[in-house]
C-alpha cells in the first residue's frame, strides 16, 4: 500500500497531577516519584524509562509536522476505534488497578499519544484490513509506551518489541544497515502476523493470545496443561503466569476500557482527524538519509523518527526501498529525488589503497561494509592492491548528525556521565560479558546499560565498550554527603522516590541497590541503623538515574 493514513495528534488530558517522568530526563530537574518495585531491575528500568512499561527510551521525543491544515473533522480517530471495540472488560481487581494507574497519570497517557501521532492511523488500517480486533492498535502502548526506538535487557526492540529470533521468524529482516523490528510497516505486518498464529495456536482465545505474545506460547501452553491436570479453568484470569504476563493483559483491557467510556474516568479525549497526513514512497534504490531529508523540507531527525528501522546513514542499498514522509512533503520530495543521478544519490570518496590495507579496516575507516564497497568496485574476493583507488559511499553529513542511527545513539549512552573512573575496553577474541564484568569488578549488567545494548547480546571482535569503574580513592565520599535531598550534583540527574521495604530489606541491601549510603537513609528519614526496618514500610530516597540506570 502506498498511502499510510495517520492522525494529526492525540492527547489525553484530566484533572490529575503531572506524571513525573514528564520532565526529560536530560534536564537538570528534580521530580517526585512514588515507585512499589519487586527489585533492583524493576525500580531501575522505573526511573530511566516510562512509569509502566519496562523498556529503555534511548532517544527524546521529537514533534514533527504531519498536516499544514488545521482542520478537525467531527467523526474522529477515538470514534472509530470506539466503535469497533469488542473486548469484554471484567471488573477484576488486576485490570482495576491498571486502569487507576492511567486515569491518575493522565500525562502519561498525553505523553505516549503524541509518540503514536505518526502511526496510530496507519496500524487501525492494517488491524481492519485484516479482520483483527481493534483493541490491538493500542498493545504498542503496552508494549514499548508507542516508542520505535524502545528496548529492554531481554532484546525486545521497536514499537511492537520483537526479538531478534521472532522478529526474523515473522518477516523482519535486521542486518547492520536496517532493522525490521523498528520499523513501523514491517513490526506492524509482523505483529499481526504473529498474533494470528497465537489466535489459531489457542483456538480462537485471544486472551490466551495475548498472554503469549507477552510470555511466549509454550509458557502459557503448559499453565493450560497444569490447570487442566488440576481440573481448575484454563482461562486467562485462572492461570498461573509470570508477574509481568498477569499485568499485560489487563493493560491492554485497561487501556480499551478508558478509550470506550473516558467521561466516566473524567478524562477527554483529544480529536484527531480521521484522514491521511503520511505517504509510503518509493525511492528504488539506496539513498543518503541526510539528502532525504532535505529534499523532502524535514530536519534529519524528523525524517530519522519517521524512519526508525534504518541504523546508519543511507537507507538498505538492499531495500526496502521505501521511506514514510508527511504527506504534504511528499510531493516537493518526488520532484527532487527524479532530478538525482544514481551517483548522487549518496557521497562517495576517491581512496588510494596503501600498503597493509584491507577491505576491513578501509569499510571500518569509512564506516561502511566490505560488501558495498566490493559492489561499487567490482571486487570479486579481498584481494586489493596497494597504489589502486577505491570509490566508497560515505555519508554526506558528519556522522554525528545522523542523531538517531545506531552508532550515535550507542555514543550518546557511552558517554553520559557517570560516578567513578571511565575504562574503555576493546573486545577480544574469547571476551564476554561475564569475564570482562569480572576483571574490572563491575555488574555485566552495567555494563550492558552503559553501552546501549541487552545482557544476552552478542559481542563483536573490535567493538568498543565504556566501563565505569569505582575510584578507590573516593569510595568513602559519597555524592550525596554534603547534598540536600533533591539537588543535582555534578552531571547527576537525580529523582526523589518513596521506597516501600520488603520481606529481607536490610539498610545495607537498600543501599546497595540504589548505590546510595546508609548514613543517607538515615538522614533522609530521620531513622537509626540499628532498628530494624519492617515490611510495608516507606523510605524517602534521593536516586541518581544517571548511575542507577
Amino acid at each position: 500500500m502506498k498511502y499510510l493514513l495517520l492522525p494529526a495528534i492525540v492527547l489525553l488530558t484530566g484533572c490529575q497531577s503531572l506524571s513525573p517522568s514528564d520532565v526529560n530526563a536530560n534536564n537538570d530537574s528534580v521530580v517526585n516519584t512514588h515507585l512499589e518495585a519487586a527489585n533492583s531491575v524493576e525500580i531501575n528500568q522505573a526511573l530511566l524509562a516510562d512509569e509502566n512499561i519496562d523498556v529503555i527510551h534511548p532517544i527524546a521525543d521529537v514533534d514533527i509536522v504531519l498536516t499544514d491544515q488545521d482542520s478537525v473533522e467531527q467523526y474522529n480517530l477515538w470514534s472509530r476505534i470506539r466503535s469497533q471495540l469488542s473486548f469484554d472488560i471484567p471488573e477484576e481487581k488486576r485490570l482495576i488497578a491498571q486502569r487507576n494507574w492511567y486515569v491518575n497519570h493522565p500525562s502519561y497517557l498525553k505523553r505516549v499519544a503524541k509518540r503514536a501521532e505518526p502511526f496510530l492511523y496507519y496500524i487501525v488500517e492494517e488491524l481492519e484490513k485484516n479482520d483483527m480486533p481493534i483493541e490491538f492498535a493500542l498493545l504498542p502502548v503496552v508494549e514499548s509506551a508507542f516508542d520505535p526506538f524502545a528496548y529492554s535487557h531481554g532484546r525486545a526492540s521497536g514499537m511492537w518489541q520483537f526479538v531478534p529470533g521472532t522478529g526474523e521468524r515473522f518477516g523482519m529482516k535486521q542486518n547492520w544497515w536496517y532493522d525490521g523490528r523498528r520499523d513501523i510497516v514491517a513490526s506492524t505486518e509482523g505483529a499481526i502476523k504473529y498474533l494470528k498464529y497465537l489466535h489459531k495456536f489457542f483456538d480462537g482465545d485471544w486472551m490466551l493470545a495475548l498472554a503469549a505474545y507477552n510470555s511466549g506460547e509454550g509458557r502459557v501452553r503448559n499453565a493450560v496443561r497444569k490447570n487442566k491436570r488440576l481440573g481448575k479453568p484454563t482461562d486467562f484470569w485462572s492461570l498461573d503466569l509470570p508477574k509481568e504476563t498477569r499485568a499485560y493483559v489487563p493493560k491492554l483491557l485497561a487501556l480499551a476500557d478508558i478509550i470506550k467510556r473516558p467521561e466516566d474516568f473524567n478524562l477527554s479525549l483529544y480529536p484527531i482527524d480521521n484522514k491521511s497526513v503520511l505517504t509510503q514512497v518509493d525511492i528504488k534504490s539506496q539513498l543518503d538519509l541526510a539528502k532525504a531529508a532535505s529534499l523532502a523540507g524535514l530536519s534529519l531527525a524528523e525524517l530519522q523518527r519517521l524512519n526508525p528501522g534504518f541504523n546508519r546513514w543511507a537507507t538498505d542499498p538492499d531495500g526496502p526501498h521505501r521511506l514514510l514522509l508527511p504527506s504534504h512533503t511528499v510531493e516537493k520530495f518526488e520532484l527532487g529525488l527524479s532530478k538525482l543521478s544514481k551517483n548522487d544519490r549518496l557521497a562517495w570518496q576517491r581512496y588510494k589503497i596503501k600498503n597493509g590495507d584491507t577491505l576491513g579496516g578501509i569499510a571500518n575507516k569509512f564506516t561502511t561494509r566490505v560488501d558495498l564497497i566490493q559492489q561499487v568496485n567490482n571486487i570479486n574476493g579481498n584481494q586489493i592492491r596497494a597504489g589502486k583507488y577505491l570509490l566508497i559511499p560515505v555519508a554526506a553529513k558528519s556522522l554525528d548528525s545522523y542523531v538517531f542511527s545506531q552508532a550515535q545513539r550507542i555514543a550518546k549512552k557511552q558517554n553520559r556521565p557517570q560516578k567513578g573512573r571511565k575504562i574503555v575496553h576493546t573486545v577480544k577474541s574469547g571476551d564476554n560479558l561475564w569475564d570482562i564484568g569480572r576483571k574490572y569488578k563491575v555488574n555485566s549488567k552495567s555494563i550492558a546499560t552503559w553501552n546501549g545494548f541487552a545482557p544476552r547480546d552478542t559481542l563483536k571482535l573490535g567493538q568498543t565498550l565504556v566501563i565505569w569503574q569505582k575510584d578507590a580513592s573516593n569510595t568513602k565520599t559519597s555524592s550525596y554527603a554534603n547534598s540536600k535531598m533533591g539537588n543535582i550534583v555534578e552531571n547527576a540527574i537525580i529523582r526523589n522516590i518513596t521506597y516501600k521495604v520488603r520481606r529481607g530489606d536490610s539498610f545495607a541491601r537498600i543501599a546497595d541497590k540504589f548505590n546510595v549510603r546508609i548514613s543517607d537513609i538515615e538522614r533522609w528519614n530521620n531513622l537509626d541503623r540499628k532498628k530494624y526496618l519492617q515490611p510495608g514500610q516507606r523510605l524517602k530516597l534521593s536516586v541518581d538515574v544517571t548511575n542507577n540506570i
